[in-house]
C-alpha cells in the first residue's frame, strides 16, 4: 500500500512537472491583478525619471544648491539604475522575482521618504542615488514576472500593451504630476508621492505574487557584474557630463573611453565564464538585438522630445509647470492607444518587422513637424499635432521592443532580457538628452554669433528669442534623423512574420531525473 502510494504521488509529480514543460498549466486566475500591481510599480519607476524635472528650481531654492549641480539630481538616479540594472535582472533569475520585487519597493519607497525630507543637497542626491539601485532590482522583476505570467499570446499581447504604454506615456505623466505637486504642495511631494505607489504595489505583490525560488544553488558572474556596471556607470556618466559641460572636457571623453573598453571586456568574458551575467544567447537573437537597439533609439528622441519640449513650453511660450504638464497629455494619450493597437492587433499578425520600423518614421516625422516651431507658435496649430504624431510612433516602437526583447527566452534567463530592455531605454535616454542638447547649445551659440553684429553688438531679447527657436528647430531635425537612422537599422535587424521560436524544442530525454531538470529550465516564453 505504501509503496504504491508514493509510486502514485511521483507520477502525479511527474504529470505536473510535464504539462509544466510542455507549457499547458492552467493560467493563473489572478493573473490580471499581478498585471495591477505591476503597472503600478513600473509607473512609479518611470515617474520618477521626469517627476523632478518641474520641481528642481523649488528644490534648489529651498536647498541653496547651485545651478551646475541641479543636473546631478536626476543623473544620480539615472547612473545607479543605468549601471547596475543587469545586476538586478541577475538577481531576479537567482534569488527569486517575488523577493527581488518586495525588496525594491520597500527600498525605493524609503529612500524616496528620506529625499522627501531632505534638508541639504547632498542628502537630496543621495537618496536620488538610492533610488537609482533599488529601481534596478524592481524593474527587471516586474517585467520578469509580466512575462512568465503571461505565456498565451493573445493575453500576452494585452498585457505588454498595457505595460509598454506605462513604459513610454509615464514619462510624461510624470511632468503633469511633478508640475501640480510642486505648484500646489511641495517639491517634496514629488518623491513622498512614491510612498503611495509602492505601499499599494507591495501589499498586492505579497497577496498575489508566488515565491518560485531558483532551482539550484544559485551563482553570480562577479567579473561580469564589475565590469558591465563599470561600463554602464561610465557611459552614462560620460554622456550626462557632456550635457553640461562638452565633449572635450576630459571628464566627458575620458569616461566615455572607458566605458568602451570595459562594455568590450565585459562582451568577450561573457563567452567564456561559465555562469555569464548576460548569456550570449540572449542578445545573439537577431530579433531581440532589434527590439534592444530599437528601444536605445526611441528613447534617446522620446526623452530629447520631452526635454526640449519642456523648455520651449516654460521658456518661450511662459507656461506654468501644471500648464506644462497637461500640455503633454496628448502625447501620453497617442503612446497609450498605439501601443495597445501594436501588440494586441498588429504584432500577431505581421511582427516587429513591419510595425517597429514605421513607427520609427511615424515619429520621425513628428519630429520634423517640430521643427517649424517659432517664437510665437500656438498650441493647437503647431504644438497639439506633432506631440500626437511622435507619440503615436513611439507607442509603435516602445510596447512591441519590449515584447520581442522578452520573446523566446527561457524563464530561467527573463530576469536579464527583461534588464536588457531597460539598459537600451536608459542608456537612450542618456545618450540622447546629452548630444541633442549640445547640438541645441551650439546652434544657438552659432546663430547669435552670425546676427549680433546686425543687432548692434549686443544680444537683445528679440535675438535671443529667434536664437532658441533656431536651436529647436536643428535639436529637432537631428532627432528626426536619428529616428528615420533608427527605422532602416530595425529594419534590417528584425526577421519578417509574425515572432516564432528559433527551433522546436527537444525531446525530454528519459527519466524522472531529466524530465524535472527540463522542468527546471522551463520552456522558451511564446510570444
Amino acid at each position: 500500500m505504501l509503496a504504491e502510494q508514493l509510486t502514485g504521488e511521483s507520477s502525479s509529480r511527474l504529470v505536473l512537472i510535464m504539462s509544466d514543460v510542455n507549457g499547458a498549466p492552467a493560467p493563473d486566475r489572478r493573473r490580471w491583478l499581478v498585471l495591477a500591481v505591476i503597472a503600478i510599480a513600473q509607473l512609479m519607476v518611470v515617474l520618477d525619471v521626469t517627476v523632478m524635472n518641474i520641481a528642481l528650481p523649488s528644490a534648489q531654492l529651498a536647498l541653496h544648491f547651485s545651478t551646475v549641480d541641479r543636473q546631478w539630481v536626476v543623473t544620480a538616479y539615472t547612473l545607479a539604475f543605468g549601471s547596475l540594472l543587469l545586476l538586478g535582472g541577475r538577481l531576479a533569475d537567482l534569488v527569486g522575482r517575488k523577493v527581488t520585487f518586495l525588496i525594491g519597493l520597500i527600498g525605493f519607497a524609503g529612500v524616496s521618504a528620506v529625499g522627501g525630507a531632505s534638508t541639504s543637497f547632498t542628502m537630496l542626491v543621495t537618496a536620488r542615488a538610492c533610488q537609482g539601485v533599488f529601481a534596478a532590482l524592481l524593474v527587471p522583476a516586474a517585467l520578469s514576472l509580466l512575462t512568465t505570467t503571461f505565456t498565451e499570446p493573445k493575453e500576452r499581447g494585452k498585457a505588454f500593451g498595457v505595460y509598454g504604454a506605462i513604459a513610454a506615456a509615464g514619462s510624461a505623466v510624470g511632468l503633469l504630476l511633478g508640475g501640480t505637486l510642486t505648484e500646489y504642495l511641495s517639491w517634496r511631494w514629488t518623491l513622498y508621492i512614491n510612498l503611495f505607489f509602492a505601499g499599494v504595489a507591495f501589499i498586492g505583490g505579497l497577496l498575489l505574487l508566488e515565491h518560485r525560488p531558483s532551482p539550484g544553488k544559485p551563482k553570480l558572474d562577479i567579473p561580469g557584474v564589475l565590469a558591465v556596471s563599470g561600463a554602464l556607470f561610465c557611459l552614462v556618466y560620460g554622456f550626462s557630463n557632456a550635457a553640461s559641460h562638452n565633449w572635450h572636457t576630459p571628464s566627458t571623453y575620458g569616461f566615455l573611453a572607458a566605458g568602451v573598453v570595459l562594455l568590450a571586456v565585459f562582451g568577450l568574458w561573457q563567452f567564456r565564464a561559465a555562469n555569464p551575467l548576460l548569456p550570449p544567447r540572449v542578445v545573439l537573437d537577431r530579433n531581440r538585438g532589434g527590439a534592444y537597439l530599437s528601444m536605445l533609439i526611441a528613447s534617446s528622441g522620446m526623452f530629447a522630445t520631452f526635454l526640449f519640449l519642456t523648455y520651449y513650453l516654460q521658456d518661450t511660450l511662459h507656461y506654468s509647470p501644471v500648464v506644462t504638464g497637461f500640455a503633454f497629455l496628448p502625447i501620453a494619450l497617442a503612446i497609450a492607444s498605439s501601443a495597445n493597437l501594436s501588440t494586441i492587433v498588429l504584432m500577431p499578425r505581421v511582427g516587429p518587422k513591419a510595425i517597429v520600423p514605421v513607427g520609427l518614421l511615424i515619429a520621425a516625422g513628428g519630429l520634423a513637424w517640430f521643427t517649424r516651431l517659432g517664437v510665437h507658435a500656438s498650441y493647437g496649430t503647431g504644438i497639439v499635432g506633432p506631440l500626437i504624431l511622435t507619440g503615436f510612433g513611439l507607442g509603435m516602437v516602445i510596447a512591441p521592443s519590449i515584447n520581442t526583447g522578452t520573446f523566446g527566452v527561457a524563464p530561467r534567463d527573463a530576469g536579464v532580457a527583461s534588464a536588457s530592455v531597460t539598459v537600451g531605454q536608459q542608456l537612450g535616454a542618456s545618450i540622447g538628452t546629452s548630444l541633442l542638447n549640445t547640438i541645441f547649445a551650439s546652434a544657438v551659440t552659432s546663430y547669435l554669433a552670425a546676427h549680433i553684429v546686425a543687432a548692434g553688438g549686443h544680444p537683445t531679447a528679440a535675438l535671443a528669442g529667434l536664437a532658441q527657436a533656431h536651436g529647436y528647430s536643428t535639436a529637432f531635425w537631428w532627432t528626426a534623423g536619428i529616428l528615420a537612422f533608427g527605422a532602416i537599422v530595425s529594419g534590417l535587424l528584425f526577421r519578417p512574420g509574425p515572432l516564432k521560436l528559433a527551433a522546436a524544442q527537444p525531446a525530454a530525454p528519459a527519466g524522472a531525473d531529466a524530465v524535472a531538470q527540463e522542468a527546471e529550465a522551463g520552456p522558451p516564453i511564446p510570444a
